[in-house]
C-alpha cells in the first residue's frame, strides 16, 4: 500500500493549505541542500553551472505540467502569468509578479536562498543565469514568442532592498539568451 493512501481523505481547507506549505518547505530544503553540497564538493561555479542546467529542465516539464494539469490554454503574457500562479517556485521564492499591458515585471525581495546564504556567513550565488534558464524553459512552454530580459540579479549589483527584476514580454521569435540576459 503505497504511503499516500494513509493520508486522510477528509482533509480540511486549513489542513491541506498546511500540507501544501510543508511540501513546499521540504522542497525548499532539498534545493538548498542539493547546492551546499554540489557547492562544498565541485565548488561555487561548478554548482551554479549545474544548477542553471536543472533548473532550465524543471521550469520547462514544471509548466508543461502546470499547463496540462489545470487546463491553461491562454498563450501570451496571461497564459504566462496564469500558469506561473501553479509554479511552486513562484510561490516560495517570493516572487512579485506585475502585470502591465505589454509586460509582466518579477520581482524579488524576499529571496530565501539568498537570504539564508547570507545569513549563514556564505554570500549571494549568482543565481541570474539559473533563473533565466528557468523562466526561458517555462515561458517556451506556455508561448515560444515569450521573451525573458534580466533587468538585474546577482551577481549584478543590485538595491539593497531587491536581489533580482525581470521583464517578460511577447514579440516574434524569442531572441538570444546574451540578448535576453541583457548582455
Amino acid at each position: 500500500m503505497p504511503f499516500s493512501s494513509c493520508l486522510d481523505n477528509n482533509l480540511s481547507k486549513d489542513q491541506l493549505q498546511s500540507l501544501v506549505a510543508s511540501l513546499l518547505w521540504q522542497y525548499r530544503l532539498v534545493d538548498a541542500f542539493w547546492f551546499i553540497n554540489v557547492e562544498n564538493e565541485y565548488g561555487l561555479d561548478r554548482a551554479e553551472q549545474i544548477n542553471a542546467q536543472v533548473w532550465g529542465k524543471v521550469g520547462e516539464l514544471s509548466a508543461r505540467d502546470i499547463v496540462k494539469r489545470f487546463g491553461i490554454t491562454t498563450a501570451g503574457l496571461d497564459g504566462f502569468a496564469r500558469a506561473m500562479a501553479y509554479y511552486p517556485w513562484a510561490m516560495m521564492d517570493s516572487f512579485d509578479l506585475e502585470r502591465r499591458p505589454e509586460e509582466i515585471v518579477i520581482t524579488s525581495a524576499q529571496c530565501p536562498a539568498q537570504k539564508g546564504r547570507l545569513k549563514h556567513g556564505l554570500g549571494e550565488y549568482a543565481c541570474k543565469d539559473m533563473h533565466f534558464q528557468e523562466f526561458v524553459g517555462f515561458a517556451k512552454a506556455i508561448d515560444p514568442r515569450i521573451h525573458i530580459h534580466c533587468d538585474f540579479a546577482p551577481p549584478d549589483p543590485h538595491p539593497e532592498d531587491l536581489f533580482c527584476k525581470w521583464r517578460i514580454t511577447v514579440g516574434p521569435a524569442a531572441g538570444s539568451a546574451a540578448e535576453s540576459k541583457g548582455e
